[in-house]
């Protein structure tokens, strides 16, 4: 460590590759100093037995390759930590950009992590409020969980995640619960509405935010999450902390790393994409979860727009595998005016089943949510046969159907940007849509919560 080097063989890019040195580790800082004095930083990408491939971190156009001076630090990137670090909004490197002081830290952490131990995974089983019909009433999120969010070019995800950041609350328990909002390569008037939206909305006061935005460097995108995971992962683990991750957009994090992949001559995989996207990924996404005997839990929703609003592209396509379901923005929704756009028959909640029921929404929950999926769906398949053959061909029951499809987005899955609808609330508001169809097409709901719940007026005749 501080032994310095002079012998630069090339600068392509974001790369540079230095000559005979030794004793130089993957992933090692990297300080190079410009003959003016300025200093840059970067981290060894790869390693071999006499030279070392660096990434640096800042704009390399004004580096040439003469009078260089690089040292190494012997060790890896770091987040100072402490329990300060709540409140505060930083870059993606970890550095204050609200014009606070920097932080005195209790310690230093790796950003890389480290792997949580299957086997000491605690399964995610509690419910988490957001506040949102559409997720809470059919595709619930569980504390400890992994539910992706895929959207597209010009849809609202950033409302929506701005809205689950002010909204989410683990019910009926008095326990500190925090948000980490990550966001890479977004735009200057969209870091300032999320930074304006936390500060009205008192929710900084329970958030730590870290903006990368997109003039900043494409390096420091790979290493915003990290950031972001690695103070999750403190809050969480070490003070006992309830932490909910938000991450987006993970599309530009991705096209980050095929640039710099296409900067180290790699051979591409599917779009050009690196082959190790999938492990890579998986390195972030994994990282959320419980840990047996650990009070705190880390939450993760990664939002990503899909190129061409296609599902079957590489970073939706390997975050579903990754991930335990997915909520679907669709374009058709929003054109009609529908907010939040989300469509709740490909969205999907892997972990639902454990995270409902009595005592922790309602016993009616799993029931109910089957029974508003499969009135929906037929809904929309008469919708459908309707454009095809004409309302005219319709039968009264395939009319009553249609309405039920209109009335559930205009009502259920339509509210508002600040509307917050408890779990009670929407539970009853699926019930008064259910009362729109006779009780004899109820066939997945017991009779005893038609009973107890159904808000039907009057007997309806079939």
């Amino acid at each position: 460590m501080g032994k310095e080097y002079t012998k630069i063989k090339e600068l392509t890019g974001p790369l540079m590759l230095i000559e005979n040195v030794t004793d130089v580790a993957f992933e090692e800082l990297v300080e190079i100093e410009l003959p003016d004095g300025q200093r840059r930083r970067g981290r060894v990408l790869e390693v071999t037995s006499d030279a070392a491939l660096v990434q640096l971190f800042e704009r390399a156009t004004e580096l040439g390759m003469r009078n260089l001076k690089v040292k190494f630090l012997g060790k890896g990137i770091q987040l100072g930590v402490s329990e300060d670090i709540v409140g505060r909004i930083f870059d993606g490197w970890g550095r204050p950009r609200d014009g606070g002081a920097d932080i005195i830290p209790e310690k230093r952490l790796d950003i890389g992590g480290k792997p949580i131990n299957p086997d000491a995974r605690a399964y995610p089983e509690e419910f988490i409020q957001t506040g949102i019909s559409a997720i809470d009433g059919l595709n619930t999120l569980s504390r400890g969980q992994k539910l992706p969010i895929f959207s597209g070019a010009g849809l609202p995800h950033t409302q929506v995640a701005a809205q689950i950041a002010r909204q989410a609350k683990v019910l009926g328990k008095e326990e500190e619960f925090a948000v980490v909002f990550a966001a890479m390569g977004i735009t200057f008037e969209e870091g300032n509405f999320f930074v304006q939206d936390f500060e009205k909305s008192g929710a900084i006061e329970r958030a730590v935010l870290f903006l990368n935005l997109a003039d900043d460097p494409v390096i420091e995108r790979i290493a915003t999450p990290r950031m972001a995971l690695t103070c999750a992962e403190y809050l969480a683990f070490e003070k006992g902390m309830h932490i909910l991750v938000i991450l987006i957009d993970m599309t530009n994090y991705a096209e980050a790393l095929r640039e710099l992949s296409a900067a180290r001559r790699e051979v591409p995989g599917r779009r050009g994409y690196p082959g190790y996207l999938y492990t890579d990924l998986a390195t972030i996404y994994e990282r959320a979860g419980r840990i047996k005997g650990k009070k705190g839990s880390i939450t993760l929703i990664p939002i990503l727009t899909m190129p061409d609003d296609d599902k079957t592209h590489p970073i939706p396509d390997l975050t579903g595998y990754i991930t335990e379901g997915q909520i679907i923005l669709q374009r058709d929704l929003h054109q009609k005016g529908i907010y939040p756009p989300i469509n709740v028959l490909p969205s999907l909640s892997r972990l639902m089943d454990e995270a409902v029921g009595k005592g922790k929404t309602r016993e009616d929950h799993r029931e109910l949510s089957n029974q508003l999926y499969a009135t929906y769906a037929r809904g929309i398949e008469v919708r459908e046969l309707a454009l095809v053959m004409g309302e005219a061909t319709l039968s009264d029951m395939d009319r009553r159907y249609l309405k039920f499809a209109d009335e559930f987005e205009r009502r259920f899955v339509k509210q508002g940007e600040r509307e917050e609808r408890s779990v009670e609330e929407t539970l009853d508001l699926g019930w008064e849509l259910l009362s729109l169809m006779p009780k004899s097409e109820l066939k997945r709901v017991r009779e005893e919560y038609i009973s107890k719940y159904g808000r039907w007026k009057e007997k309806v005749k079939v």
